[in-house]
């Protein structure tokens, strides 16, 4: 997993729940280019179209609310979402982003510090977001080990088939 990521930021609010990311008249859709199509219509249908392919979504408090739909994460990852950069994320949708390869990063503050089409980049080993536009630099929550391992693998389901392969 590469420990240092600059991209683009799109900016949304707080509460953002998982409907809102991946809206759930969708949920039958199959292809993961479709899916991404539709990620964050349930804030605006134009993010998705004009998503900065490799960027961020940076976010307010409680992102990935709602019920426990995995479609989120794994729409935002085929919108073409680095990480989501957020003051605070739902239990549920942290574990789910995690398991499914989606970089989760706990930033307070972001949400205020940050414009849409800013560049960012993140570096994980310092555990902080450097807003290239301002210069300012904002802390952020470590990941543990074992979120490390996972990520690095792609996701829970990868790491699973690496280890069970070995044994």
């Amino acid at each position: 997993m590469e420990t240092r990521l600059t991209g683009k930021v799109i900016v949304v609010g707080n509460n953002i729940d998982t409907d809102q990311i991946y809206p759930g008249a969708y949920l039958a859709l199959t292809d993961p280019k479709e899916i991404g199509t539709h990620c964050l219509e349930g804030v605006s249908s134009d993010i998705s179209p004009n998503f900065p392919q490799g960027g961020f979504v940076a976010a307010g408090r409680n992102f990935g609310c709602g019920s426990s739909r995995e479609h989120a994460p794994i729409a935002l990852l085929a919108m073409g979402a680095k990480a989501v950069l957020a003051d605070s994320f739902a239990r549920i949708f942290y574990r789910n982003a995690v398991n499914l390869g989606l970089l989760p990063i706990v930033c307070p503050g972001v949400s205020q510090k940050v414009k849409d089409g800013y560049t960012l980049t993140l570096d994980l080993d310092a555990g902080t977001v450097t807003v290239q536009e301002t210069g300012e630099v904002l802390p952020c929550d470590p990941l543990g080990e074992q979120q490390k391992m996972i990520l690095e693998a792609g996701g829970i389901k990868p790491l699973m088939r690496k280890r069970f392969g070995k044994e």
